[in-house]
């Protein structure tokens, strides 16, 4: 549905011109009691992360925006691109639709992947306003995160999310996480709400 932008409609009008009006936030997320979790019920920790991110991202307001005929539009729920690395280390698009829960997100989660080893290849929706972008880098445990962008972008708003290499420290386990949002859409407030609502639903896990 279309959206007035209300009390953040200074922040709005101030933003939407920006040649670049992205903002970027990459901070860790400490993932014990995930990784642990996921050991425990056989599911993949890779897509236990996203659907993490995608749930909480889903519970605010601010990530399910995007721009459409210079309009703001509220998604209802909004789902994940993410990138899949192929065997000769280039890597390819699979879309993963949200899922009421973390084990039904794996079952259907593991379903796009099979069909994406046979073949069964789905290409990015590009033209996809109601999802939510994702990467993983798995060999670097970066402290920053710089995308590569071709202009349209900011007339659409999509979140963009990189997870890195997972690491330990003062034996806790810890993954980088990194959050590229449109500041017209939303501020730095919005961005620690998500990293606050995926801390405890990790911590919660039983």
């Amino acid at each position: 549905m279309t959206l007035k932008t209300g009390k953040r409609n200074a922040q709005y009008q101030f933003f939407k011109t920006y040649e670049d009006p992205f903002f970027n936030i990459t901070a860790n997320v400490e993932v014990n009691n995930l990784y642990k979790y996921c050991k425990r019920n056989d599911l993949s920790f890779s897509l236990a992360c996203m659907y993490v991110a995608l749930k909480c991202a889903n519970e605010i307001t601010e990530f399910k925006l995007r721009f459409k005929d210079d309009k703001v539009y509220l998604y209802d729920a909004v789902n994940i691109g993410s990138t899949v690395l192929n065997d000769d280390l280039t890597f390819s698009f699979c879309d993963f639709k949200f899922q009421k829960s973390i084990s039904e997100f794996d079952l259907k989660g593991k379903k796009v992947l099979e069909n994406y080893k046979k073949g069964i290849v789905f290409d990015a929706q590009e033209n996809e306003l109601g999802i939510i972008h994702c990467s993983t880098i798995p060999w670097i445990s970066f402290t920053g995160f710089k995308h590569a962008r071709k202009g349209e972008e900011a007339l659409q708003g999509i979140p963009k999310l990189v997870f890195g290499k997972i690491f330990t420290e003062n034996d806790i386990k810890k993954i980088p996480f990194s959050v590229e949002v449109h500041h017209a859409l939303m501020d730095g407030y919005h961005v620690g709400l998500l990293y606050e609502k995926m801390q405890k639903f990790i911590n919660e896990l039983v």
